[in-house]
């Protein structure tokens, strides 16, 4: 299917509304109990995530009859989901809560995520502020914007290129194997400023609006990258795997730079990954 305009603002609504409903009401709130590890103390659920994933997922269905919705949080439960996101003629890739651990901590970043997938091809996506109330949004070959729910809407443009050693960006290193680990952290040096978030939401959003230069990462979920990866490239940016082959939805390793266009890519694979 083709995705207009409507489809884009009924996704945002139903992101906000589930922030609204199941997410706002908890943060700062969490009663005792209410977050759980999964794989280690890093990667956390909480009762905000399961219940955001259910309302937005129950209003995906009602909007699309018959999509596949790939959430993260029901994704844990059944890794078989993941295997058909590719195979779907209309699949949503849904993280409810990305950020869990600043979410869990009462840190006031995190987001709530979504892309649409076409028979593999990633073809629209949003990352909703539930803090700031707005929503970042990209439609394949129509561009990327950040939307009010007033209406109020700017467009995103990357960062203009600039050299590695004037670059800002969010380098997440924990999750390399080594020796890429030490090699990347021993390398950080030249680059102007390496920040990270915790929350992939908030450093796409920042590198689409042109307020930082690069992301790097190596864990590639399509919850947590799908939508943003749609939102760099509509606001004209770049961004490759590791090996310079193009990234999807149907990848999860690898790796991925993003980056103002491809000499930027070039240069920060050779400084930060080359032996």
């Amino acid at each position: 299917m083709r995705f207009d305009q409507g489809a884009m603002q009924d996704v945002a609504r139903l992101l906000r509304d589930a922030a609204m409903a199941e997410i706002m009401p908890r943060f700062r709130r969490l009663a005792a109990g209410a977050v759980r590890a999964k794989t280690g103390p890093l990667d956390l659920v909480t009762d905000a995530d399961e219940a955001a994933e259910r309302a937005i997922a129950a209003g995906l269905a009602r909007r699309f009859p018959g999509c596949l919705v790939v959430g993260e949080e029901a994704t844990a439960a059944d890794p078989a989901l993941l295997d058909r996101l590719c195979q779907a003629d209309l699949a949503f890739v849904v993280d409810p809560v990305d950020g869990t651990a600043n979410f869990a901590a009462g840190l006031p970043l995190f987001g709530s995520m979504a892309a649409a997938v076409v028979r593999g091809e990633v073809v629209a996506g949003w990352i909703h502020d539930p803090l700031g109330d707005d929503t970042a949004m990209a439609l394949r070959g129509e561009g990327a914007w950040i939307e009010a729910p007033d209406g109020h809407r700017h467009d995103l443009r990357v960062a203009a290129p600039v050299p590695v050693a004037e670059m800002v960006g969010a380098f997440n290193w924990g999750y390399l194997p080594e020796p890429l680990k030490s090699r990347v952290t021993s390398r950080l040096p030249r680059i102007r400023a390496s920040v990270t978030f915790r929350c992939a939401a908030h450093e796409y959003r920042m590198v689409a609006g042109g307020h930082a230069h690069a992301l790097l990462y190596n864990r590639l979920m399509p919850w947590d990258h799908a939508p943003g990866w749609l939102l760099h490239r509509e606001a004209g940016g770049y961004s490759a795997r590791f090996d310079g082959s193009a990234y999807g939805p149907h990848v999860t390793g690898g790796g991925m730079i993003v980056a103002p266009d491809r000499a930027s890519f070039e240069a920060l694979r050779e400084t930060l990954l080359d032996p």
